[in-house]
């Protein structure tokens, strides 16, 4: 539950945290939480791998230790892995560019890329010559530019362009809503460049707005997902359309029932049928569902081809006319496999505790044309990201970034319970240097989404409870009904029963956690962000069981927020109609609804400008728990969105959530409840 916003009260939100200076709160000397959060400040993140289509190649993008923003891009030869990477070096550049986002031509020989340099800081198209290590500049647009892919023919590059639009989605902080609202659209249009340079060629209408793309194999279509505009509205109700390249001429190839969203359209090598993932989705980019396969000409319904099976797809390419590669969720981590379109067998060629997903926000694998080679960005609790190269499943690591790193939490044990008619999994994460004699506090951490997953990887800075393990603290993370990884149902399961189910099966996971742990069960926390902040909201409202609570961009109330978010067309496939149709339906899922039991001492945290999850519903819970003397706090930051960007205001985050959870479950205690 990535959401949007629309309103805020930010002037009394500033002033909240600023009035002793921002971004401060005291240090607890002895928590080691100090040197965790500085290890993490010093992890350098990789994004963005490709690989050539002759598999030769791979380029990746390396942001700058506790940056969250892409900065450089390297280039290597598979054929000599041992060889240095090349920095790609931009003309203009400075230490505030951003390099980032590669697609290579047909041919292998180029690769194209996105760059912010020179001194107005806008993404513009450059195309660097492998071998000659010639960067040459390509547009000269203004606005928001993504999704560069070349033609089949290598003649020209199609990308996707908001004239004189920002971007970025939902996530980034949302501009101030002054003014007459909704007036102003800047929707992402196909647009079309020569390869050598040129003018742009705007293909697709004004009044659409074109979230993914594909060539088809003779260059003469694009399968798209389009919606009318505002963009981050309306992605929940995209239709998959055909767009002639020559004329820009759409069709409706498909048109889904509003609980189904579309992500990775995929022409078939003989250009008969689009492959692409539909699901329940509550979010752009966070991809997971089934594979539907629609014939190129319409006329029918697309074939769901992985129909009741346990796993959720993330991204698919073909291998050939009969055979998908695919990426899936599944048992709290990752697999890839290959679907057989002849005989529907399922041949797994991987399986992990991490996710290896293409596509979507955080793509982290890319497969040559073969379907073999490959590149991967991969992380787990016990190693921190590296770059991978090698086939499918068989790879060797080719970067050494983050080689100083270690592992400051204990080991992660996958946790299954079963919980009424479902399955559910988990991560428990052991305490460092942890005693089995000994009792130690619990969190419990719960994922966004709610349609995500929650698996191994090294801990970000971005409100990840992994570092609390190396503090003295069990940490688990639960993936109950409404999580991907379990099949569509499962996915579909928190249907107009947000926090029902859902809180069922992680008190259910919870409890077997403690006939198998030496957890405390009278010092457990909850806390979450995004869809997990508002469990953890309706978790205190529904339970004593927990002794303190974090809340992180969470929501308090369901009928209120339905008026002041952006994005009010995702919440229709989750509570079944509008708030003005059905108001009880969201009445009965919000926090606000059942205020007077919570008795949880609650730290609340968002951004002032967050897209996603209105500032004012941390205010509503916050205003409410202080009216009815329960402790809590509220920490509003300055200009950050739903993904908080500065390094310092992420650090904050966790410190803070750190010392609130020391005060009130006391890890240093642990001593105490030593068996005899």
């Amino acid at each position: 539950m990535r959401l949007w916003s629309g309103f805020f009260f930010t002037s009394f939100a500033v002033l909240l945290i600023c009035a002793k200076g921002f971004g401060q709160s005291t240090p607890i000397e002895h928590l080691p939480i100090e040197q965790l959060l500085q290890q993490l400040n010093q992890v350098r993140s990789f994004s963005s791998p490709s690989i050539s289509p002759d598999g030769r190649w791979v380029t990746w993008t390396i942001s700058s230790a506790g940056n969250a923003r892409p900065k450089e891009m390297f280039l290597l030869d598979r054929s000599n892995i041992s060889a240095k990477p090349m920095r790609i070096e931009v003309p203009g550049a400075n230490d505030a560019s951003s390099t980032h986002s590669a697609a290579w031509s047909p041919d292998s020989r180029h690769v194209a890329f996105l760059s912010d340099s020179g001194p107005s800081s806008q993404d513009q198209i450059f195309v660097l010559t492998v071998g000659e290590n010639e960067v040459r500049k390509l547009t000269a647009v203004n606005g928001y530019i993504t999704n560069l892919r070349w033609s089949p023919d290598g003649k020209a590059i199609a990308f996707l362009y908001a004239e004189n639009g920002g971007g970025g989605g939902p996530l980034e902080a949302a501009a101030a809503q002054l003014g007459e609202i909704g007036e102003s659209l800047h929707n992402q249009r196909l647009t079309l460049i020569d390869a050598n340079g040129g003018d742009i060629r705007q293909l697709s209408p004004a009044e659409l707005n074109i979230y993914e793309y594909d060539w088809s194999p003779d260059g003469k279509k694009f399968a798209a997902i389009a919606a009318p505009g505002p963009a981050d509205n309306n992605w929940w109700v995209a239709k998959l359309y055909t767009v002639s390249a020559e004329s820009g001429k759409m069709q409706i190839l498909y048109s889904p029932p509003v609980e189904r969203q579309l992500a990775i359209p995929r022409w078939s090598p003989d250009s008969n049928g689009v492959a692409f993932i539909g699901g329940l989705m509550s979010d752009e980019g966070f991809i997971g569902g089934d594979i539907f396969i629609a014939n190129a000409t319409g006329g029918e319904q697309p074939k769901d081809v992985t129909a009741g099976k346990r796993f959720s797809a993330s991204s698919l390419q073909w291998k050939s006319k009969e055979q998908l590669l695919f990426t899936a969720f599944v048992d709290g981590g990752g697999e890839i496999a290959t679907l057989s379109l002849e005989t529907g067998q399922i041949e797994a060629i991987w399986k992990g505790s991490e996710n290896l997903h293409a596509g979507g926000n955080n793509p982290n694998l890319a497969v040559a044309q073969d379907g073999t080679s490959s590149v991967a960005i991969r992380s787990s609790w016990q190693d921190p990201p590296e770059l991978w190269t090698g086939a499918v499943g068989d790879w060797k690591k080719a970067t050494t970034v983050n080689n100083q790193q270690q592992a400051r939490w204990g080991k992660a044990e996958s946790i299954v319970w079963n919980n009424g008619p479902f399955r559910a999994q988990g991560w428990l994460l052991y305490p460092q240097n942890f005693d089995p004699g000994k009792h130690y506090p619990m969190i419990v951490s719960i994922h966004g989404g709610p349609s995500s997953e929650r698996s191994a990887s090294w801990p970000t800075a971005h409100f990840d409870m992994s570092v609390m393990a190396g503090s003295g603290y069990f940490v688990f993370f639960p993936n109950p009904r409404g999580s991907y990884g379990e099949g569509e149902a499962f996915t579909r399961a928190n249907v107009k029963d947000f926090g029902g189910g859902d809180l069922k099966d992680i008190l259910a996971g919870v409890d077997t956690v403690l006939k198998k742990a030496p957890v405390d069960p009278d010092r457990i926390g909850v806390t979450g962000w995004s869809y997990g902040g508002f469990m953890t909201m309706w978790t205190v409202t529904q339970t004593n069981r927990f002794h303190a609570a974090v809340a992180g961009a969470g929501v308090a109330n369901w009928l209120s927020y339905y008026g002041e978010n952006l994005i009010d067309e995702w919440m229709i496939p989750f509570f079944g109609r509008s708030v003005y149709e059905d108001p009880a339906v969201y009445a009965k899922s919000s926090p606000i609804s059942y205020i007077k039991r919570v008795k949880t001492p609650t730290l609340i945290v968002v951004g002032e400008r967050d897209a996603e999850c209105p500032a004012p519903q941390s205010f509503e819970f916050w205003h409410a728990l202080k009216t009815l003397g329960v402790p809590t706090k509220l920490v509003v930051y300055p200009g950050e969105g739903h993904a908080f960007q500065s390094p310092k205001n992420n650090l904050d985050v966790l410190r803070r959530t750190a010392e609130w959870f020391e005060k009130y479950l006391g890890a240093e205690s642990s001593a105490a409840h030593t068996e005899p």
